[in-house]
């Protein structure tokens, strides 16, 4: 990770550590990036949060003095940005959303022509670019100056390929769905709508500031109440930019990222769409997903946290099916990036041409308890590789054996060490991750 950019962008309290004259030098470099050889066109949307519109102006203002023509899609998701680019040929996309984070945070995501994460050699460059006093990027000057276009277009065409994706018929269930305040609102009730089903929206009325406010895929709850209070058969809950989805039962219960892997993964087995036999994960799904997946016969493989590793892998070995257990989900039969409103579309499918219920093909996954903590210490590298925490470490895995697993990791962007346990019971995660936090302090190592 860079300075600026991080696993998922460049993130920040808006106008605190990401200001205007950032956005604006972001649409400056990409502008100038794109526009060397050809005139280049860059699409841009956003979410709902209230800097969006003095993030979206800087960066259109850059691109603009750059030479190149910016396309605004305004309020849309993360995964229509990154397939109106391969449709409409764009040369690179912008989305401005913190994705599930408060509405003070926002964020800057560069999507290179394919759709996907923009390399990292790129965002080097960009990082360069901004900490220089002087710019040395020439300004376009009479026709060579960019032109803003509205492609509000663009999101219906999105929206005509979820349902040309979609393989089964859904009328007569009932769906709940979580907008979370966020891109949702403007597009999940329409697609819905379009394939016939009977839905039931909260969440779907965006002021600015309620994007994720107690609502959406990190607060499941208000789904869960809604499913229970009038009955339905299924509920989907995104997050801010509609990247991630997890899923309400039946029942009631909640179905993370890992289940519905699970449950899609052996659906494209059955059928012969799942590439390689295998589904990507991160090192933080559960225990209970790998298990299962063996039980079908079907392989994993694993990256770092984070669903751009996560694309990464799947890219280079042709995997058709990949995620996190947040709900990120990437199919690449039908996309480049997680995305959620597909992502409850397979889910559905599944459901309908195996005649289940959600709550019958979760079932089917033994999640394990999972307890993780945080600690704050001085040096985050020496943490991690002291003998001692080491040797706890070591002991926890040689106990938990096949019935459960550690996992010990610096947080990216804090002075953290994070001990994380999966096992049969509360008890014995409780038990095992205070063992090595207590190593930790009692070797000086906390901060």
């Amino acid at each position: 990770m860079g300075k600026y950019f991080g696993t998922d962008g460049f993130r920040g309290e808006a106008n605190i550590n990401l200001t205007v004259e950032h956005a604006y030098k972001i649409g400056r470099f990409i502008g100038w990036y794109f526009s060397r050889d050809h005139h280049a066109k860059i699409v841009i949307g956003k979410d709902t949060r209230r800097s969006g519109d003095m993030l979206e102006s800087g960066i259109v203002s850059g691109i603009l003095a750059s030479g190149a023509d910016a396309y605004l899609l305004h309020v849309t998701t993360t995964p229509s940005v990154s397939y109106i680019i391969k449709k409409d040929g764009f040369d690179c996309g912008v989305m401005i959303s913190a994705s599930h984070n408060p509405y003070y945070d926002n964020g800057i995501k560069l999507l290179n022509s394919k759709g996907e994460k923009i390399e990292a050699d790129v965002e080097a460059l960009i990082e360069e670019y901004i900490d220089k006093e002087t710019s040395d990027i020439p300004y376009s000057r009479k026709t060579e100056i960019g032109k803003m276009v509205d492609h509000s277009d663009g999101k219906e065409e999105y929206l005509e390929h979820l349902v040309r994706s979609f393989g089964s018929e859904i009328k007569g269930i009932r769906i709940g769905i979580d907008c979370s305040n966020g891109s949702a609102s403007a597009l999940a009730p329409k697609l819905f709508g379009k394939l016939g089903a009977d839905v039931l929206v909260i969440n779907n009325e965006p002021d600015g500031i309620n994007i994720n406010d107690k609502c959406g895929s990190t607060h499941i709850e208000a789904l869960k109440n809604f499913v229970a209070e009038n009955k339905l058969d299924v509920g989907f809950a995104f997050d801010g930019d509609a990247d991630r989805c997890l899923a309400i039962d039946e029942k009631g219960r909640e179905v993370d990222g890992d289940m519905i892997m699970f449950i899609c993964g052996k659906y494209l087995k059955e059928r012969g769409r799942l590439n390689g036999n295998t589904v990507v994960t991160t090192v933080m799904s559960n225990i209970g997903l790998y298990k299962a997946l063996e039980k079908e016969g079907i392989n994993s493989s694993t990256t770092d946290v984070g669903d751009k590793y996560v694309s990464e892998r799947m890219v280079s070995e042709n995997y058709s099916l990949g995620g996190e257990q947040s709900g990120h989900i990437i199919f690449s039969e039908f996309a480049s990036t997680g995305d959620g409103m597909l992502t409850a579309l397979m889910v559905l499918e599944a459901m309908s041409e195996k005649q289940a219920s959600l709550g019958a093909l979760a079932d089917e996954v033994n999640i394990y308890p999972q307890l993780l903590k945080n600690i704050r210490v001085k040096n985050k590298k020496e943490a991690l590789s002291n003998e001692k925490v080491q040797k706890a470490v070591a002991e926890v895995e040689k106990e938990l054996s096949d019935n459960g697993r550690i996992l010990v990791r610096m947080s990216g962007t804090e002075p953290l060490i994070r001990v994380m346990v999966e096992a049969q019971t509360d008890d014995i995660c409780a038990k095992n991750v205070d063992r090595v936090i207590e190593v930790i302090k009692s070797e000086g190592l906390e901060e």
